[in-house]
């Protein structure tokens, strides 16, 4: 398999976007899409404060898994820093209060 392109997984039928990534590779994957999960939340979500949380730690372990360069490896370090620094302040806020959504269907007034 040739690191640099990632190759489907053999059992894909689903056509799903999964595939055969070394280690460090699928976890900066993942540590990409919480970012973007991150950004493109609204600021009522819920998770948001688990998403960060995650990406602390995703971040942490990038910063000192043995397969990144040193150069690569202090700037993820860095990244954690800020991302640890925005955890901490909506810490300080204190947890948000779910913003209640409108019901598709008015509950009925009666049960049966």
């Amino acid at each position: 398999m040739d690191a640099l392109h990632p190759q489907p997984a053999p059992d894909d039928s689903t056509g799903d976007e999964e595939y055969l990534l070394p280690s460090v590779d699928a976890l900066m994957a993942g540590t990409f899409a919480l970012m973007t999960g991150y950004a493109q939340a609204g600021a009522e979500c819920p998770n948001r404060g688990l998403i960060v949380r995650k990406l602390v730690s995703n971040l942490f372990f990038l910063a000192n898994h043995p397969q990144v360069a040193p150069p690569m490896r202090c700037m993820l370090g860095n990244l954690r820093t800020r991302w640890q620094i925005l955890l901490e302040e909506a810490g300080a806020q204190g947890p948000r209060e779910p913003v209640p959504t409108a019901l598709w269907h008015t509950a009925p007034g009666a049960l049966q």
